[in-house]
C-alpha cells in the first residue's frame, strides 16, 4: 500500500545561505507541513513579506523565492518553527486512521528536531566532564559584575574592575547610584548600533529589522531612513525617536504602503506625507490604521506637495488615527491637509490639541480638493477652531463632526465650498447644489438679505429672499444672468411707502430681465417672485403682473372657457351671444370674470348661461361701446357684481 504522507528525515530544520545580490531562490531540504511553518530571516531579522514559499507537504522540502534578491553578503536563514501543540484526538472505540496517526507522529518528530536544533547552540559541558553547579549567582550579587568560574568550574560573579563594565557613571543629583558604563549604554538600543545610516539614500530596512529582532525597545536618532520592506513590531514593542514617520517618493513611487498599530511619541510631526517634486513618483493609496500620535510639536498629521513639479498626495486613507497633545504645546494642527486631491479620507479620527498655541484641531489647506471626513472628534480650548477651511480649498465633505473645542465648529474661509451633514453650528447641515426627487419638509427657512442703500445692487446666489427699502432713494436690483442660475427662484419685495421706484433688471448678456423686460415695484409691499430656466427669468408670482386678458372678434355664439379673467369682445360683425358655462361647472365655481364690448356698432352682445338662466337669473345685454359686466359663480348660480355703461 502506498503512503502519501510526508516522511521526517534526520535533517536539521534549519539552513543558511550567504546572499550574492543576484540569487532569488533558496532551497530548504527539510519538510514543512504548511508555508506558515517556515521562518525567513535576513541577517537575523524576521521577514513578513517580499517572498513566496513552495514545497509545503513535500518530504524533500521546497524553496523560498524572493521578489528581489537579498543584498550581497546578507545571511539568509530558513528555519522550520512549529507551535508546540496537539490539536488532534483519537476517540475510544473510534476509527483508527493510519493517515491521522502518521501525521501526528510526523509532527512529534518535527517538534523534537526543532527542540534539538535549539539546544545545539547552547553552552554545555563536554560529555567526559562531570557537570558543576548550573545555578547562576543571585541577581543582587551579580549586578554590575561579569560572569566567571571558580576552581570547580562553577559560575560565579566576578568584579568588572579594569573591564568595559567597570563602574564609571554617576548621574547628577541626590541619590544617584554609580553604574557601569556597559550598564548605562545598554539603557537604549539605537538602530545606529545595527548599522543604520539615516541619510535618506542608503536602505536602512535590514538594520532596523535586525534591531527589532534583537530588542524590545529601539531608538531612532534624527535622520531620514529609507525603508523598502515592512517593519513588524511584536506586542509591547516600540520604535521611538526624535522624528515621526516621513513618506515620500524616492527611488520609486510611494504607493500602497500600510502603517498599522503604531504609537508615535513626542515627534515634531508625527506623520508627514510629502509628494516631493517629481510627478512620476506620486504619493497615492497609502493606508494608516490605528495610529496614535502623542505630543506632536508642530502637526500630528501633515500632507503637503513639496515641490511645484510634484503631484499632490492623493487617495490616502486614514482610519482610527488619533492625535493627542496631552497638555504639551502644539504650534500647528492635529491634522493639516495642506495639499491633496481625490478622496483623501479620514474616518473615525480624533484631534485633541492644546491651546492657545494650536492653530486648529483639523485644517483643510488651500491645495486640498475633495477631502472626505467622517466621524471626526475635535477637542481643545482657548477658542481653537475645531475644523478650519482655508481659502482655496474645494469640495470638502464633512459627516458627523463632534466639535468639543470652544472655538468655531467650522471656521470657513473657503466661501462655503463644502458640504456638511450633522456638522457645524448652529446649522448642523449645509448642502451645496443638490437635487431632491421627493421631499417632505416640516419647516422651511430661507436665507434672507435686507437692502436699504440707494443705487444698483447685483444679486448673487447666496440668498433667495431680498427685502428692499428704497426710503433713501431709487434702487436697481440686478439679477444674475439666467444661464448662471438655472432652477434658481428669487423673491424681491419693496417694504417702504416712499415714491422711490425699485427696478428689477438682469445682468448684461442675460435674457433681458423678468419676462424679458424690466419690472418696477412702486408701492409698499409690491413684490415679484422670479424663476430662471437657464435661458431667461420668468415671473411666477407678483402683484405687478399685467392683466390676464383675451380678445374675441366674432358673431353668433361663443362659449366662455374661463381660461382668463377678462374677455374683450367685438360684435362688429354681427350680434353675438357670449355663453357662460353652468354655474356648477368645476372651472366656474368661485371664479370672477369681466366681459366688455369693445366695438361701436349697434350689434348687441348678450351674456347667457349653458343650461341656465344667466347672471342674476336672466340674460344680460351690452349695447354700447365700452359697456361691461363683472360676474361670479357661487357654484349654484351666476351673480352680477357690477355693470359699467
Amino acid at each position: 500500500m502506498t503512503s502519501n504522507h510526508i516522511k521526517m528525515p534526520d535533517i536539521a530544520p534549519l539552513v543558511r545561505y550567504v546572499a550574492d545580490g543576484v540569487q532569488t531562490v533558496f532551497a530548504f531540504p527539510f519538510p514543512i507541513f504548511a508555508s506558515e511553518d517556515l521562518i525567513v530571516l535576513l541577517g537575523g531579522a524576521p521577514q513578513s513579506a517580499g517572498f513566496t514559499i513552495t514545497g509545503a507537504g513535500v518530504t524533500q522540502g521546497g524553496a523560498a523565492t524572493f521578489d528581489t534578491a537579498p543584498s550581497n553578503n546578507v545571511v539568509v536563514t530558513l528555519q522550520r518553527v512549529l507551535p508546540l501543540e496537539r490539536l488532534t484526538d483519537f476517540l475510544e472505540g473510534g476509527d483508527f486512521s493510519a493517515q491521522a496517526i502518521n501525521t501526528e507522529l510526523d509532527f512529534i518528530i518535527a517538534a523534537i528536531q526543532q527542540v534539538e536544533n535549539n539546544q545545539s547552540s547552547m553552552l554545555r559541558y563536554l560529555p567526559d566532564e562531570a557537570p558543576a553547579n548550573f545555578t547562576l549567582p543571585t541577581k543582587s550579587s551579580r549586578t554590575n559584575k561579569v560572569l566567571g568560574f571558580d576552581s570547580a568550574g562553577a559560575p560565579i560573579a566576578v568584579s568588572a574592575e579594569g573591564t568595559m563594565a567597570s563602574p564609571d557613571f554617576t548621574a547628577s543629583g541626590a541619590g544617584a547610584a554609580t553604574r557601569s558604563s556597559a550598564d548605562k549604554l545598554s539603557d537604549m538600543i539605537s538602530v545606529r548600533d545595527f548599522g543604520a545610516i539615516g541619510d535618506g539614500i542608503t536602505s536602512d530596512t535590514l538594520s532596523i529589522q535586525q534591531a527589532l529582532a534583537a530588542h524590545k525597545n529601539v531608538f531612532v536618532p534624527e535622520g531620514t531612513y529609507l525603508i523598502t520592506a515592512p517593519l513588524t513590531l511584536s506586542y509591547g514593542q516600540s520604535l521611538f525617536g526624535a522624528i515621526g514617520i516621513f513618506m515620500s517618493g524616492g527611488v520609486n513611487e510611494c504607493v500602497q504602503n500600510a502603517v498599522t498599530d503604531v504609537n508615535i511619541i513626542a515627534p515634531r510631526t508625527g506623520l508627514k506625507l510629502d509628494s516631493g517634486n517629481d510627478s512620476n513618483k506620486p504619493l497615492y493609496w497609502n493606508n494608516f490604521s490605528r495610529v496614535f500620535i502623542e505630543r506632536p510639536a508642530t502637526h500630528g498629521v501633515h500632507m503637503v506637495r513639496g515641490g511645484l513639479s510634484g503631484d499632490t498626495p492623493n487617495a490616502n486613507r486614514f482610519h482610527s488615527v488619533r492625535v493627542f497633545s496631552k497638555g504639551a504645546g502644539t504650534t500647528g494642527s492635529g491634522f493639516y491637509i495642506q495639499d491633496g486631491s481625490f478622496n483623501n479620507s479620514f474616518i473615525d479620527c480624533e484631534a485633541n490639541v492644546n491651546g492657545p498655541t494650536a492653530d486648529s484641531c483639523f485644517r483643510i489647506g488651500a491645495g486640498s480638493n475633495k477631502t472626505l471626513i467622517v466621524n471626526l472628534l475635535c477637542e481643545s480650548n482657548n477658542l481653537v477652531p475645531n475644523l478650519k477651511l482655508d481659502a482655496g480649498s474645494i469640495e470638502t465633505s464633512i459627516f458627523n463632526l463632534s466639535a468639543e473645542s470652544n472655538g468655531a465648529a467650522i471656521y470657513d474661509f473657503s466661501g462655503g465650498n463644502y458640504d456638511a451633514f450633522n456638522a457645524g453650528s448652529p446649522a448642523k447641515n449645509r448642502l451645496r447644489r443638490t437635487t431632491v426627487t421627493d421631499l417632505k419638509a416640516t419647516l422651511m427657512r430661507f436665507d434672507t438679505e435686507f437692502i436699504d442703500t440707494a443705487g444698483n445692487h447685483n444679486l448673487d446666489l447666496s440668498h433667495s429672499v431680498h427685502i428692499v427699502d428704497a426710503t433713501n432713494g431709487a434702487m436697481t436690483i440686478t439679477l444674475p444672468k439666467a444661464g448662471d442660475a438655472a432652477g434658481v427662484e428669487m423673491v424681491i419685495k419693496k417694504k417702504d411707502n416712499s415714491s422711490n421706484i425699485v427696478t428689477i433688471t438682469e445682468e448684461t448678456g442675460g435674457g433681458g430681465g423678468p419676462d424679458g423686460s424690466d419690472l418696477q415695484l412702486g408701492g409698499k409691499d409690491d413684490y415679484a417672485v422670479v424663476l430662471s430656466n437657464g435661458a431667461g427669468w420668468f415671473i411666477t408670482s407678483s402683484n405687478r403682473m399685467a392683466g390676464n386678458t383675451r380678445f374675441i372678434d366674432s358673431s353668433g355664439t361663443v362659449d366662455i372657457d374661463m381660461a382668463v379673467d377678462t374677455y374683450l369682445i367685438s360684435s362688429f360683425g354681427g350680434a353675438l351671444t357670449a355663453r357662460l358655462p353652468p354655474a356648477d361647472a368645476a372651472e366656474a365655481i368661485g371664479r370672477t370674470i369681466t366681459i366688455k364690448k369693445t366695438d361701436s356698432s349697434a350689434n348687441a352682445l348678450t351674456i347667457t348661461e349653458q343650461g341656465g338662466n344667466g347672471p342674476d337669473q336672466s340674460s344680460q345685454t351690452l349695447t354700447g361701446q365700452y359697456h361691461a359686466i363683472t360676474v361670479v359663480s357661487n357654484g349654484g348660480n351666476w351673480f352680477v357684481l357690477g355693470r359699467y355703461n
